[in-house]
């Protein structure tokens, strides 16, 4: 094989976590778990269009053509499987050739009688064999017996029929670009040219065409032609016709019908649209008959919003689906040492497979024209070489370079192979795929963020994870492309690995195979409720038991809970369900395009088809319909009424769907004091799947008062009842004891800040029982806060005999930090607007590379919208920054920004910023400094571009903050309880006299409150080790027990 062209990247990857100093940035984590209970179809492979590149380098001198060969589908190269053969239509033998771009004028197979000119529109005859000319496309028939031997899957495309069954008579378009193109009394020619071309190619060529797509993003204004004065056109970058959905179904109706006859056994493909949206717009225009003549459906994510449309569609026609032509710019210029461009192409193939679910993945053409990328500042492609070279041109002359996508694209295509199953994972920076053979599992996970990333991989939902089992990571990043580390044993069913900043890494898990028992959601005999995620009410029968609505959630109620029951047997992301009212028994199915509740039966429009990305929202796809569970107008109101839609992947559409059945209930603990029967609570928490939540009414069984009458411990049973009346068993724990003193509290507070003090504190008794109490505490005196150190406080706890008991609490106080809060509990985040399968969530996961929230829509875009999060409690603001996220090549940033905050005062909004001018180079990092008192709240306004929409990686939130303390000294040292005498912080040694010093009990008191405090006994001594909170000091103080 011809060596690949040399790596830019060098070699390293960091295997473990390194010790953190003191001044270092923690590292960012996330646990990915990867459930083998929902895999996707077999995956057939990897694959590119030949077309352009090929047309252009098939003729390319022996050492640059096969270099371009190895790279592309050699081992060591992408290793692609699949090729898309593009079927040229060509312009008339007059019209000039050289104003598309380089490599875009394809030949036809047509031959023109001499003299035929781009006026004469009406000579071809199919079935004169004088009209044909075999020997056209021979650069890119070069490639094809190259590559033969290595492609697993063909497909034959087209962009434009020959100039003679089009419009206009121009391949590059019509003079209207929103016009349809193809000549409407020409569609059965056409579709006679294209399958008459593929059974040539295959004769020929010795290779068979699984599908062929006669259209290629069809309904757009992508494709026009302009003439200069002299009649030839002066512009048009590329063969392609518009077609309207009336048109599109006229041409896959006659290929239909011209495969009929044919030796091909090539199958309809179709409609090879730019995005999913306008996919989904042409699909629902068809009639019933064009949608059964497509036998595979095709896509292209130019544009991603409506992903999961273009899902449900396949999955409710049962017809395969690819994703078939993707390709852009990633940052910036066509650097080709930068990780962007890997990072970017890395995300797009994450969200393709998890959000699409497709069998085939195809680039455009990793191969691209060096010269006008670099001419743009672009770098479409992973490949680039001239596309002018000559015979006498060499690997010096005519250059071959790599850009990182080249590199990231490997992380996926060299381990994840025909044949393997995409599986769910919960993490939108990861996709998970198990191996055909059923023993081992690959993780492509990409870190697009600054900083280096602490990655758990959890496999307990494999049925079996054996003892010797391993992860193997291979990194690519700006310091080496692929480099494997050493293997990480797996133990507890999972594996944590750190991974570099900006980095894509393939996780190489052996020795894990099969589903567990409990992976799946749907479990027999079980009971969910339905959440709808635009709404957050419950799905419901409606008053009259025919049809279903939304309701306010009720935990209390056995009307929100439903059966869901697995039909077909298996794991396939395509399995049946039955959705049957927990109630009434009646089963949900589709009528007259209208949900309703009736007797079960075996009717497919009973049945649904689950589909989800990973982040425990689902679509309910009606087996018989295609359409979506669907609140209807996108009502949230209580009582609103579901049906069904086609998919839109709105929000309306998407349901989570928590399983409610009870495994068990959390054991109460009640305490008492001697003499006093205690109060047991009338509720129980239950444990659920997702863990302990909500309450249930319980009926304790309770011993004699004698029970209470001493201390110790006393244990009640009691019975739980759920909403359908299913009981549980309950248990309580009851501790009695007499409060003798209490644990002192702690808090952090920064200087000039306000501490908040703990509700409760820990409460211990004479014979060592311990409760927590609800305090009181004194108010601070006035400028108790205004110096950096401890400060105590005090308080009255309450007992339950209505006695009391002094408490304290002790306040660290540090000089003030900024931290990010927008993840932090109880914060939430919402905006004005949101494209679907982008919310605002995705702005607070610490990628600052990813598309995180768009406010994308077809049509007419927003003039402005709004971020905004929600503070539980009064915050000091010091900043915004806001990420930005370039969406391919488009300018996807506002115009403006400013801020604002909600005063805790009175709750207004008042501007805290200036207008901020956002700029369009790069991807914008916009730094918004915050001018206002304690808030509740922050929002950034962002006005659009003119026609433009807005996507962000991230929105970083800071506040002032307590820091952490370096403090590693004690506050005192007690043996057996008597403090130790003439103890001092800076003294490390001390001899101490006691009864029993091999039975003495040593404590010790941190000075600071955060910090932690060990205690290592020995003979005759004792080792005290103080570590401070932020773990750069310790402080040991030994000491000599001497018998007294």
């Amino acid at each position: 094989m011809t060596p690949l062209v040399p790596l830019s990247l060098a070699a390293g990857l960091v295997t473990a976590v390194p010790a953190v100093a003191a001044d270092t940035a923690p590292l960012s984590s996330v646990t990915v778990r990867v459930d083998p209970s929902y895999q996707q179809q077999e995956f057939e492979g990897w694959g590119t269009s030949l077309v352009w590149f090929a047309n252009a380098t098939g003729g390319y001198p022996e050492p640059i053509r096969r270099q371009l060969v190895d790279m592309l589908f050699g081992e060591e190269g992408l290793a692609l499987n699949i090729a898309r053969y593009n079927i040229g239509g060509g312009n008339a033998p007059d019209v000039r050739k050289d104003y598309m771009k380089t490599g875009a004028t394809m030949e036809g197979f047509w031959k023109a009688p001499d003299g035929t000119t781009q006026k004469d529109m009406d000579w071809w005859d199919p079935n004169n064999p004088d009209h044909w000319d075999w020997d056209a496309d021979a650069n890119q028939r070069w490639w094809v017996d190259q590559i033969k031997d290595k492609v697993t899957t063909w497909e034959a495309f087209s962009n434009s029929p020959p100039w003679f069954q089009t419009v206009s008579g121009y391949v590059s378009g019509g003079f209207d670009s929103g016009t349809d193109q193809i000549r409407a009394d020409r569609v059965d020619d056409f579709a006679a040219y294209l399958v008459r071309v593929s059974e040539e190619m295959e004769k020929e060529h010795g290779i068979t065409f699984d599908t062929i797509d006669p259209l290629n993003e069809p309904n757009t204004s992508y494709w026009g032609t302009q003439l200069g004065t002299d009649g030839q056109p002066t512009g048009g970058r590329q063969e392609g016709a518009h077609a309207g959905p009336a048109l599109q179904q006229k041409v896959i109706l006659a290929l239909g019908k011209a495969l009929e006859g044919a030796t091909t056994k090539a199958q309809v493909s179709a409609m090879d649209e730019t995005n999913p949206g306008i996919f989904t717009t042409n699909w629902n225009a068809y009639s019933a008959d064009a949608r059964a003549a497509v036998d595979q459906l095709n896509v292209h994510t130019y544009g991603t919003g409506q992903r999961t449309s273009a899902r449900d569609i396949a999955k409710g026609a049962d017809k395969k689906l690819w994703m078939s032509e993707v390709e852009g710019t990633w940052g910036t210029g066509t650097d080709f040492t930068s990780m962007e461009p890997g990072l970017g192409i890395a995300t797009r193939m994450v969200d393709d497979m998890r959000e699409l679910e497709p069998s085939a993945w195809v680039f455009w053409q990793p191969i691209e024209d060096a010269v006008p990328q670099a001419a743009a500042g672009k770098n479409w492609g992973s490949i680039h070489v001239p596309f002018d070279c000559t015979a006498e041109d060499t690997l010096e002359s005519c250059p071959i370079r790599a850009n990182s996508k080249f590199h990231t694209i490997r992380n996926f295509t060299h381990y994840i192979r025909p044949g393997d199953r995409f599986v769910k994972v919960d993490d939108t920076s990861s996709v998970a795929a198990v191996a055909s053979s059923g023993r081992s599992a690959t993780v492509v996970h990409v870190n697009g963020g600054t900083t280096a990333r602490s990655v758990t991989l959890d496999l307990s939902r494999f049925g079996k994870v054996t003892q010797g089992a391993t992860v193997t990571p291979v990194v690519t990043s700006t310091d080496g492309a692929l480099v494997q580390g050493a293997p990480v044993r797996v133990t507890d069913r999972s594996a944590t690995l750190t991974v570099p900043a900006k980095s894509v890494t393939s996780f190489l898990v052996k020795g894990v195979s099969g589903v567990a028992k409990d992976a799946a959601l749907v479990q027999p005999d079980h009971v969910y409720r339905l959440k709808g995620t635009q709404s957050g009410k419950s799905l419901a029968p409606s008053d009259d038991g025919t049809g279903v609505v939304i309701r306010t959630n009720d935990a209390s109620s056995a009307q929100q809970l439903w059966s869901v029951s697995q039909l077909t047997p298996g794991t396939d992301h395509r399995e049946r369900y039955a959705l049957t009212s927990a109630t009434s028994g009646k089963r949900l199915a589709v009528r007259e395009n209208q949900a309703v509740l009736e007797d079960p039966s075996d009717d497919e429009a009973a049945q649904w088809i689950m589909s989800t990305t990973g982040d425990d929202t689902w679509t309910f796809v009606n087996a018989a319909t295609g359409r979506l569970l669907d609140v209807s107008g996108q009502s949230s109101a209580d009582g609103a009424k579901v049906s069904t839609y086609t998919p839109t992947s709105g929000a309306n559409q998407r349901w989570t769907v928590s399983d409610e059945t009870v495994r068990r209930t959390e054991k109460a603990e009640v305490f008492t004091v001697p003499g006093l029967a205690p109060t047991l609570p009338e509720t129980v928490t239950p444990v659920y799947r997702d863990g302990a939540r909500g309450a249930l009414p319980v009926v304790w069984d309770p011993p004699s008062d004698d029970a209470w009458a001493d201390p110790g411990t006393v244990r009640v049973r009691g019975t739980a009842t759920d909403p359908l009346g299913r009981e549980i068993r309950a248990r309580a724990v009851v501790t009695v004891d007499t409060i003798a003193s209490t644990v002192p509290g702690r808090a952090k507070t920064y200087v000039g800040g306000s501490p908040g003090l703990p509700d409760t504190v820990v409460g211990v008794g004479a014979h060592g029982g311990r409760t927590d109490l609800p305090v009181t505490w004194d108010a601070a005196p006035e400028g108790a806060f205004a110096e950096a150190g401890v400060v105590t406080l005090r308080g009255t706890a309450q007992v339950v005999d209505g006695g009391t008991v002094d408490a304290s609490v002790r306040v660290q106080v540090t000089e003030p930090t900024s931290t990010d809060i927008a993840s932090d509990a109880g914060v939430t985040v919402a905006a004005t607007y949101t494209e679907s399968g982008y919310s605002a969530e995705r702005l607070r996961n610490g990628d600052t590379s990813d598309k995180g929230w768009s406010n994308w829509r077809s049509g007419t875009k927003n003039p402005s919208d709004t971020i905004t999060f929600a503070l539980p409690t009064a915050r000091d603001l010091d900043r915004v920054v806001a990420h930005f996220y370039r969406d391919g090549s488009n300018v996807s940033f506002p115009a403006s920004l400013k801020a604002q905050v909600r005063r805790a005062t009175d709750g207004v909004w008042v501007d805290a910023s200036e207008e901020i001018t956002v700029g369009t180079e790069g991807t914008p990092v916009v730094d918004v400094p915050i001018e206002a008192g304690p808030a509740t709240g922050v929002r950034l306004v962002m006005t659009a571009r003119s026609g433009g929409y807005i996507t962000m990686s991230e929105v970083e939130v800071y506040a002032k903050a307590p820091g952490v303390s370096s403090d590693a000294a004690a506050a005192s040292i007690e043996v057996n309880g008597v403090p130790v005498a003439d103890f001092a912080p800076d003294t490390g040694d001390y001899r101490v006299r006691t009864a029993d010093p091999a039975r003495a009990v040593v404590t010790a008191t941190a000075r600071d409150p955060y910090a932690t405090v060990d205690v290592e006994r020995g003979r005759g001594h004792a080792v005290v080790t103080v570590t401070s909170e932020d773990g750069s000091r310790t402080t040991t103080y030994r000491l000599t027990l001497l018998r007294r």
